[in-house]
């Protein structure tokens, strides 16, 4: 009897085992459908060492009983996969600064390794984002701010330098968004030297659909923050193709769970520039 195995993890491969600090994996798990225990059950029995991260998207876990959140997230981790709350930490804040501290506490004590921050939904001033991040990692969780590119023009800075504790009139809120990747990439930046882990890029005006990927914006980003330092929505397989195809297996990249299949062939046939196709390395067990 024999098996046949054409993937394997190693460092000289597309990237090692879990835990990974690049080529990530991460999936959603219940939003737009309802995932079972048993159904996260069989996928990762059949897919858990490419599986590196489980995300509640969209503040579903805030609709579902405490025992059965325990229950997915001891799931996961038999399977060495961290799970993330999801941007939902801005509703929270809508409570107060307690509510949110509390909110990380009951997050901590629930299970999840991750907390997730929107940071276009949040609205707040820059350094009270600095402090949620600095709060969230001395609550022993790993903290994950969400960006996007486009920004309200008011959070846009006034040109010229100011004496730092000055006085600035506030700027009233408006309507109109303006694109400003040197904006998203600066405040990026600051939430890793607070402490953040990993930058999530809002997929929305950047890579939706693979026709209109903004190639630029995307290497601009990478260039600054770095491959291992930030992860990109992938809303198709087309769209994980095209980072691949350009970045190479060690994208980190976010993925509904019917994609990760998929994503993880797509991984392993294509290596990069200086690599040979995963066909090459295959090998069997007798």
């Amino acid at each position: 009897m024999s098996a046949y195995r054409w993937k394997k993890f190693d460092e000289y491969e597309d990237r090692p085992e879990k835990p990974r600090r690049y080529g990530v994996t991460e999936m959603r798990g219940p939003y737009y459908t309802h995932l079972s225990q048993n159904l996260l059950q069989d996928i990762f029995e059949s897919m858990g060492e490419f599986v590196d991260g489980l995300k509640f998207s969209g503040g579903s876990h805030s609709l579902m009983p405490k025992s059965f959140i325990k229950k997915v997230i001891d799931i996961a981790h038999q399977h060495d996969v961290y799970v993330s709350t999801g941007d939902w930490a801005e509703h929270i804040l809508r409570q107060g600064p307690s509510a949110f501290k509390q909110y990380v506490e009951e997050c901590k004590q629930l299970g999840f390794d991750t907390v997730e921050v929107n940071v276009g939904s949040l609205e707040l001033p820059e350094e009270s984002l600095l402090r949620f991040v600095r709060l969230i990692k001395s609550g022993g969780l790993k903290v994950k701010p969400l960006f996007a590119v486009k920004f309200n023009k008011s959070d846009l800075p006034v040109g010229g330098d100011r004496a730092f504790g000055a006085y600035i009139v506030p700027t009233p809120r408006s309507s109109e968004f303006v694109e400003d990747v040197d904006l998203l990439i600066r405040r990026a930046e600051r939430c890793l030297e607070a402490g953040a882990d990993m930058i999530m890029i809002d997929a929305d005006d950047i890579c939706n659909h693979v026709d209109s990927v903004r190639a630029d914006i995307i290497a601009k980003i990478i260039g600054r923050l770095g491959l291992e330092r930030t992860m990109f929505e992938a809303s198709n397989p087309r769209t994980s193709e095209w980072f691949i195809n350009q970045y190479g297996p060690r994208v980190n990249l976010f993925v509904g769970h019917s994609h990760v299949m998929d994503l993880e062939c797509v991984r392993g046939r294509n290596l990069g520039k200086n690599h040979s196709s995963v066909v090459a390395s295959s090998y069997f067990r007798f």
